[in-house]
């Protein structure tokens, strides 16, 4: 039996809205003025939707970065008593090497050694730490009236009633930092809209 050979034509598969099979036939690109408006409306749509989103999440992030920093600092005071066995300072710094009164912990803190009492750093030599400004300038860092400085004892106790160091933006509550009386540190974060007040 003999096979018949079938050869491939290049025009067999062309299509039929083309003007004659075997020319050349130009496609057109792009969009049309109802595909790029609609594409653009989706665009709008997700950019309301998701800069509030990414706004939020940056602003919590700084929250957290400026809490774990102020309870790291902290912490470190607090070892810092107990290993050398002489009372130390977290406070909000005056820029000048003091501390400031107000309770106002936004432009940064130090941490010094505190050995006569008088809650203020009697020299250079003193000061452990001196943290300039950690945090972006819409949030505030404000303690609890009453309580303008955390005080180690070289037990590691916290004398006197609890600290609570808030960060806020404009009067809204972010986040805070309690210490208690024995020392202990414990961070949250706040919910809700409440206000920045303590």
């Amino acid at each position: 039996m003999r096979r018949t050979r079938t050869e491939f034509h290049p025009n067999r598969h062309c299509l039929q809205r083309l003007p004659a099979c075997g020319t050349s036939a130009r496609i057109e690109t792009g969009f049309s003025l109802v595909e790029a408006l609609t594409i653009l409306a989706i665009t709008a749509l997700l950019l309301l939707v998701g800069v509030p989103s990414y706004a939020g999440l940056v602003e919590s992030q700084r929250v957290s970065s400026a809490m774990h920093l102020l309870t790291a600092h902290m912490a470190s005071a607090r070892i810092t008593a107990i290993t050398y066995r002489i009372p130390t300072v977290v406070c909000p710094s005056d820029r000048a090497g003091g501390c400031r009164r107000d309770g106002d912990w936004s432009q940064g803190w130090l941490m010094f050694f505190d050995a006569d009492g008088n809650r203020q750093p009697d020299s250079r030599q003193d000061i452990l730490r001196d943290e300039n400004a950690p945090i972006h300038p819409s949030l505030r860092i404000v303690s609890s009236a009453g309580r303008a400085q955390l005080r180690y004892l070289p037990d590691g106790r916290s004398a006197g009633s609890n600290i609570s160091v808030r960060l806020c933006r404009e009067d809204r509550l972010l986040a805070r930092v309690i210490v208690n009386n024995s020392g202990r540190i414990h961070g949250e974060n706040a919910s809700g809209s409440k206000p920045c007040r303590g």
